[in-house]
C-alpha cells in the first residue's frame, strides 16, 4: 500500500511538473544513447581483442611448427628411442616459447606404422583432451594448413574463452603427429572487463552530469513558464494585479510582455464590465424600489375596481379583471427582479436548517393542487417512507419546487405530472417529470436563461415573469446543489434538483436518474 501511494505520488508529480518531465526525458534519451554507444564500443573492442589474439595464435602456431622441426633436426633414422626422447621435450619447449599468455600443448601420435605405437603422446598438465573434438581433428588431418577454433576452458575455477589451433607434423621416419596448442584469452577477457567497467562508470558519471546540466537548463527555461502559470492562477481567482518580469529580448521576454499586455487589457475591460454591472444592478434595484410606491397606489385602486366589477358593464368589467391580473403579474415581476439583483450583487445568505424533504414536497404539492385541478392534471407522488432529512433553506427550496411544478403543469397538456424523492448517503434529490410538449436540444440549452420562453407565442395562464427557472438555478447553487433538466420533444421533460445532505459535503452523486419516464394516465 505504501509503495502504491509512493508510485501514485511520483506519477502525479511527473504529470504536474514540466521541469521533471523534461529532465526525465533528457536523462532517459541520453542514457539510451550512452547504452547503445557503450554496447557498440564494447562489442567492437571485444572483436578487436579476439581478432588480434587469433592472429597472434596463428603466428605463434607457425613458430611452434618451426620449433618442433628444430628439435627433431638432429634425429637421424628411425630410432624410436631418440624420437621418444625428443618428443618428450616438445611440451615443455612449446609451453615456454615467449608468449605472454598461458599456452597449453597436446602432442598426439597418430602414425599408423607398426612401430609408431611405441612413440608416446605428450600433453600439458591439466589439459582435458576432450576439448579437442573429433570433428576438429578430422579437419586437421584433412588439410595441410593450421586450423583454429574457439573453445571454453576452465582457468582458476572460471570459464575462459580460448583459441585452439591444430596442425599435422611428420617426424623423421614418417611418424605423423598432431600438434594442438591452446591459447587462453584470460588477459583479453580481463582487458575487456576493465573496458566495460570503465564504460559503465564513465557513462554513469556522464549521465549524472547530463542530469545536473539538464536540471539547471530546464530550471532556467521553465521558471518563466511557472511564473506565467502562477500569475494565470491568480488572475483566474480574480487578482488582476500580477505582472511578469521582463528580461532581455528573447522569446521568454516576448511571452512576458504579451502576458502583461493581456493582463492590462483584461483588467481594464473587467473593470469597465464590473462598473457597468454595478450600474445595472443598482438601476434594477432602484427602479424596483421606486416602482413599489406607485404600484401600491395602483393596486389599491385596482382592488377597489375589481371588487366593484359586477356593477360595471361587460367591457368595463373585463378591463377591471385584466388590470387586476396584470398588476399581480407586475408585482411578481418586481419581486423576481429584486431577487435576481440580490443574487447578482452576492447579497444572498441562505438560512440553513435540517428539514424533512418529504414535508417540503408535501407543502409544495398542497399549494399547487388547486392550479393542477384547474388544468385537470393528476399529480403522482413517489416518496420514500419516513423522514428524508437535509440541510436547506426551506423557503428557497419551496420556491424551486413551486416553479418546477407550475412549469410542468403548464406544459403537461393535461397529462399526469410525477414528483419523486430519493436519497443516498450523501445527497437528496427531487425530480418533476411531465409527458407534455417537451423541448428541443436548442431549447434545453436556453431553459435557465433569464426572460426566455420555449414558445413565446403560446398562451400562458400563470402569468409567469420568465425569471422563475433562472432564480431556481441560483437557489440550487446557493445550496451547493445542482438543478438539471433533460427533455425530448413530443415526449416530455424531467427536472432534477440534487442537494447535499449537509453543507459540508462537496462531492455527491444524485440518487435518481435524469430520464423522461412514461407516466400512467
Amino acid at each position: 500500500m505504501f509503495l502504491g501511494r509512493m508510485v501514485r505520488a511520483a506519477l502525479g508529480l511527473f504529470r504536474s511538473s514540466l521541469q521533471i518531465r523534461a529532465l526525465v526525458y533528457t536523462v532517459a534519451l541520453s542514457g539510451t544513447a550512452l547504452i547503445v554507444l557503450g554496447g557498440v564500443l564494447s562489442v567492437t573492442i571485444g572483436n578487436g581483442l579476439f581478432a588480434t589474439r587469433g592472429s597472434h595464435a596463428l603466428i605463434e602456431s607457425k613458430r611452434a611448427n618451426y620449433a618442433v622441426t628444430r628439435l627433431f633436426q638432429d634425429v637421424t633414422g628411425d630410432s624410436t628411442w631418440a624420437i621418444n626422447q625428443v618428443a618428450a621435450q616438445v611440451v615443455p619447449e612449446l609451453e615456454s616459447v615467449g608468449v605472454s599468455q598461458t599456452r597449453k600443448v597436446v602432442f598426439l601420435n597418430v602414425s599408423q606404422k607398426p612401430n609408431g605405437k611405441q612413440i608416446a603422446s605428450s600433453t600439458s598438465k591439466g589439459v582435458d583432451e576432450t576439448l579437442i573434438s573429433k570433428e576438429f581433428r578430422a579437419r586437421v588431418e584433412s588439410v595441410q594448413t593450421i586450423e583454429s577454433q574457439t573453445i571454453q576452458v576452465n582457468f582458476d575455477n572460471q570459464s575462459v574463452p580460448a583459441i585452439l589451433t591444430g596442425q599435422v607434423i611428420v617426424l623423421p621416419g614418417g611418424h605423423r603427429f598432431e600438434l594442438y596448442l591452446i591459447y587462453d584469452m584470460l588477459s583479453e577477457q580481463e582487458t575487456l572487463g576493465f573496458v566495460q567497467r570503465t564504460l559503465v562508470l564513465g557513462g554513469t558519471i556522464t549521465l549524472f552530469i547530463i542530469g545536473i546540466f539538464s536540471f539547471l537548463v530546464t530550471s532556467w527555461l521553465v521558471k518563466p513558464v511557472q511564473n506565467a502559470a502562477e500569475a494565470s492562477e491568480l488572475m483566474a481567482e480574480g487578482d488582476l494585479s500580477k505582472r511578469l518580469e521582463v528580461k532581455g529580448s528573447d522569446v521568454v521576454a516576448v511571452l512576458a510582455t504579451s502576458f502583461n499586455r493581456m493582463a492590462d487589457s483584461l483588467q481594464e475591460k473587467i473593470g469597465a464590465l464590473n462598473q457597468l454591472s454595478s450600474m445595472q444592478q443598482r438601476f434594477v434595484s432602484d427602479v424596483s424600489h421606486e416602482l413599489r410606491t406607485p404600484l401600491t397606489t395602483m393596486r389599491l385602486s385596482s382592488d377597489l375596481l375589481y371588487e366593484s366589477k359586477d356593477r360595471y358593464p361587460d367591457d368595463a368589467k373585463r378591463a377591471a379583471e385584466i388590470l387586476h391580473d396584470q398588476i399581480d403579474r407586475f408585482d411578481r415581476l418586481l419581486a423576481d427582479l429584486l431577487e435576481i439583483s440580490r443574487y447578482d450583487a452576492s447579497g444572498i445568505t441562505p438560512h440553513f436548517e435540517i428539514q424533512d424533504m418529504n414535508g417540503i414536497v408535501g407543502s409544495a404539492l398542497d399549494a399547487i393542487q388547486q392550479f393542477a385541478n384547474s388544468k385537470a392534471v393528476y399529480l403522482q407522488v413517489d416518496v420514500p417512507p419516513g423522514p428524508v432529512n437535509v440541510e436547506v433553506d426551506s423557503r428557497r427550496i419551496d420556491r424551486i419546487l413551486n416553479n418546477l411544478l407550475t412549469n410542468a403543469i403548464e406544459h403537461s397538456e393535461g397529462k399526469p405530472v410525477k414528483v419523486s424523492v430519493a436519497e443516498n448517503e450523501s445527497a437528496v434529490a427531487v425530480t418533476v417529470t411531465d409527458n407534455g410538449i417537451g423541448m428541443t436540444e436548442s431549447e434545453l440549452n436556453q431553459v435557465f436563461d433569464r426572460f426566455w420562453r420555449a414558445d413565446p407565442s403560446r398562451k400562458r395562464t400563470t402569468g409567469g415573469t420568465g425569471l422563475g427557472l433562472a432564480i431556481s438555478l441560483e437557489d440550487a447553487i446557493a445550496h451547493n446543489g445542482r438543478l438539471e433538466v433533460t427533455a425530448e420533444y413530443g415526449v416530455g421533460s424531467c427536472f432534477r434538483l440534487t442537494l447535499p445532505k449537509n453543507q459540508e459535503i462537496s462531492e455527491f452523486e444524485s440518487p435518481i436518474a435524469l430520464v423522461v419516464e412514461k407516466l400512467n394516465s
